[in-house]
């Protein structure tokens, strides 16, 4: 699989606009290479299958993130601030997320969906992981932390949260649930040198989201 390919990169992120805009399971192939402007034939010399082309699809929306991910300069920063930045990111993340090809492809591509989740969620174990360690080492989480056991609960709040079509009240988005996860995970491991620098970080990104 060779995601670099410009050609195979175009195709997809056209068709996750496409998908956008009509929905996965209303677009066969050839709707697709319709769309695209190309034959059928050349479509499938970069994908065997609409299957194929959605589990490309993730790996490509996997290795867009690792891109991002990597512009942060974790050296630079302590453990909070990489946590914040990426809490941010998440945030523009769900913002553009449709629930409606969320249900799709737990219903219609659900062995391809529960793979990518797999992934992904041992991908955030990993890295809060080393987030922990590294917020340890800085004195700004505690160093009792059980880091797997912090680690793991992490995760699997995640995952009931994105396996719960609906929060718990009608009023209540996703988004405003995932910061309350963030906010007491960090409350929950820091010191107190830790949870002062989250509230001095809370506070500017709050005033420059009202200035703007």
């Amino acid at each position: 699989m060779n995601l670099n390919d410009p050609k195979l990169r175009e195709i997809l992120e056209r068709t996750v606009e496409l998908f956008y805009e009509f929905g996965i399971r209303n677009l066969n192939m050839d709707d697709i290479s319709r769309s695209l402007g190309i034959s059928k034939k050349t479509l499938y010399q970069y994908v065997k299958s609409k299957e194929d082309l959605i589990e490309k699809l993730f790996y490509y929306d996997e290795m867009r993130w690792d891109i991002e991910m990597s512009k942060l300069k974790i050296d630079e920063i302590n453990a909070i601030e990489i946590l914040l930045q990426v809490s941010l990111r998440v945030f523009e993340e769900m913002g553009r997320f449709n629930p409606k090809l969320k249900f799709e492809l737990k219903k219609y591509y659900e062995p391809i969906f529960q793979q990518f989740m797999i992934r992904k969620q041992n991908h955030i174990f990993s890295q809060i992981s080393k987030n922990i360690e590294k917020g340890i080492a800085e004195g700004l989480y505690r160093s009792d932390v059980n880091i797997e056991l912090v680690a793991g609960l992490y995760v699997r709040n995640l995952v009931m949260m994105h396996n719960n079509d609906s929060c718990f009240a009608e009023n209540i988005t996703f988004d405003e649930v995932f910061k309350v996860l963030f906010e007491s995970h960090i409350r929950a491991i820091s010191t107190p040198e830790g949870i002062a620098y989250f509230e001095k970080r809370k506070l500017e990104i709050t005033q420059l989201k009202t200035n703007n």
